[in-house]
């Protein structure tokens, strides 16, 4: 499933637990079937029943959850301890070579490999009033590649965040619903949901990447936004993107202009 259709499908999703198994198995297409989701600097009210603060849903080895829930390892974990300093996804393999863990925060990576949480990735997720939330994703697998991935997973772990705040907290606004975006903005955001850079784009679109840069800009200040994932994000959960027909067509809508 693309982004675009997993955008329809959340978009007419109206409870937590329908949402998480939709974003369990986009991720598990992916090869990363162990996902989480926590709020780390607030409590979150809903939850899925069993989940206690800050954990909000939890999918992995069931021995494994029951273990990190029991023993409270999400307050010694490093990856949720990194999640409110840094901007953007970041990998788990990469934890220990950025600073020197603790040996508690070294016993629950160990202890998470040995359950078959294989290779992570987590995505920061920022909110109003400092709210700091996290999706995280693991794979069993011992050839998973999470460099490859983590851009996909990024877009995706942003709509579902978006979404669930929708369930949670209705808040389409007046300001929102008026919302209008250029044609070039829609263009620019579309190949953003297809993994492309600005160099990428400027190539497809027949544009410089300043221009490229520039409308990006203008689409992430009218959605309100900090960056050109959440702008996506936003764009098309207001509806803002024609995605009928999911990605591919928008592909051949934006090729046919640039041609």
């Amino acid at each position: 499933m693309d982004l675009f259709s997993f955008v329809e499908c959340a978009n007419r999703t109206q409870s937590l637990e329908a949402l998480f198994d939709l974003l369990v198995s986009c991720a598990s297409e992916e090869g990363f079937s162990e996902v989480a989701y926590g709020a780390v600097t607030f409590t979150e009210p809903l939850r899925l029943p069993g989940h206690p603060p800050p954990m909000v849903a939890m999918k992995g080895p069931p021995e494994w959850c029951r273990r990190y829930l029991e023993r409270k390892y999400y307050a010694i974990d490093p990856a949720v301890r990194r999640t409110p300093t840094v901007s953007g996804p970041f990998l788990w393999d990469e934890l220990g070579q950025q600073c020197q863990l603790e040996p508690g925060e070294q016993r629950v990576l160990d202890e998470a490999r040995e359950a078959g949480l294989k290779h992570g990735i987590s995505v920061p997720l920022f909110g109003p009033s400092g709210r700091v939330s996290v999706v995280a994703f693991a794979s069993q697998f011992d050839d998973a590649n999470p460099q490859y991935h983590v851009s996909r997973l990024n877009a995706l772990a942003w709509h579902f965040h978006i979404a669930f705040a929708e369930i949670v907290r209705p808040s389409a606004s007046d300001c929102d619903r008026r919302m209008t975006l250029s044609e070039r903005e829609k263009d620019c955001l579309r190949w953003v949901g297809e993994g492309k850079s600005s160099w990428e784009i400027g190539v497809i679109l027949k544009i410089s990447e300043n221009t490229v840069n520039f409308h990006l800009k203008n689409a992430i200040r009218k959605t309100g936004t900090t960056n050109r994932t959440q702008s996506l994000v936003k764009a098309l959960r207001l509806g803002l993107l024609e995605v009928s027909g999911a990605g591919t067509a928008a592909q051949a809508q934006v090729a046919e202009r640039a041609a």
